[in-house]
């Protein structure tokens, strides 16, 4: 049996912001929020993450995004979400 990970940090940046592969440095993502578990499972099928006025949710074993509210909306085109793991606390 998989562990859901309770927590990750979704970054929100500029779809174009591709690199070498490497997720953005929290410092240049336009937002960031850590995300916790809240238990329930999404429409998509996978586990509900929410915090910091982000809901997501998350497929844990590939850290897709398949659903993503901010500030209780849609993200517009052009943005996009990487998910990193969360900082210690």
């Amino acid at each position: 049996m998989t562990t859901v990970p309770r927590r990750f940090e979704l970054l929100l940046v500029a779809a174009f912001s591709e690199g070498d592969g490497a997720p953005p440095a929290p410092a240049t993502a336009l937002r960031s929020a850590v995300v916790e578990a809240t238990g329930d499972t999404g429409a998509s099928g996978y586990p509900r993450y929410a915090g910091e006025g982000m809901e997501a949710d998350i497929d844990p074993e590939t850290l897709t995004v398949e659903a993503l509210l901010v500030d209780g909306a849609e993200i517009d085109y052009g943005l996009s979400v990487r998910v990193v793991a969360a900082p210690a606390t």
